[in-house]
């Protein structure tokens, strides 16, 4: 079986000359089908940016990424769209769910992009809703929502195309110990089911949770296999990255 996600010499490159800041420098990155995994690093290590490359959001400078056996890397818009909506589900640390739609409406809005019947559009938002525990508050807008039941209804969004991948940036940023305990759980069964998630996150104790965490900085992959069973406090994780 192939990779899901495969960096093969990956350079990002932003502005020119004076201006220029190498956010990536030849990147290697793997993440088979069905893995569990972080991404971590310092502040202005290139862990954004290699996120925003693994869903498509931005292109290389240089190099290849292969998603689903496919290289992305110089596709069209309307090409990496169509990956976006159909393959890989988004889960952000600030919701960003539309205030005047209901939670089943916040879920339909990836399928009515994709072209899906209302009917069937409003059955699986629903199931998609009862999945996360959130059967009923279907017709809750968001403010009628805590904080975890807004993300569990933007996980219930990312997942109800029935993505291959969900990548997940920063999910328990916004929430409290209890409730991102809750939310990390929903992740790990979504996994269990076969779906490949991949998290971008400052908090080790949420990466240790994952099955493995891959550790930039300064734009380069320092440790692509790091158990989370080294991260005893974040002090010790570029010690241990670059042993």
């Amino acid at each position: 079986m192939s990779p899901l996600i495969q960096f093969r010499q990956i350079t990002k490159v932003y502005g020119s000359g004076n201006t220029e800041v190498r956010a990536l420098w030849n990147v290697d990155m793997t993440i088979e089908r069905g893995e569990y995994c972080s991404i971590m690093g310092p502040s202005g290590s290139g862990k954004s940016t290699a996120m925003n490359m693994v869903g498509c959001l931005d292109q290389p400078t240089s190099g290849e990424y292969l998603f689903d056996g496919q290289d992305v890397a110089q596709l069209a818009e309307d090409d990496l769209a169509h990956i976006r909506n159909r393959k890989i589900g988004f889960v952000f640390q600030q919701f960003h769910l539309l205030n005047h739609l209901s939670a089943l409406e916040n879920v339909e809005q990836p399928m009515m992009y994709a072209g899906i019947p209302s009917a069937e559009r409003k059955k699986r938002a629903a199931a998609a809703l009862e999945q996360v525990g959130l059967g009923n508050r279907v017709n809750n807008r968001p403010n009628q929502l805590s904080g975890g039941q807004q993300q569990r209804v933007a996980i219930a969004r990312a997942i109800v195309n029935q993505p291959l991948l969900i990548l997940a940036d920063e999910p328990t940023g916004a929430l409290d110990t209890q409730t991102t305990q809750d939310v990390i759980n929903i992740f790990s069964d979504l996994n269990k089911s076969g779906i490949t998630v991949v998290m971008v996150t400052h908090e080790p104790d949420v990466a240790r949770l994952t099955n493995r965490v891959v550790w930039f900085r300064d734009g380069e992959v320092v440790n692509p296999n790091l158990s989370p069973a080294d991260l005893a406090s974040v002090t010790a994780i570029p010690a241990a990255a670059g042993a």
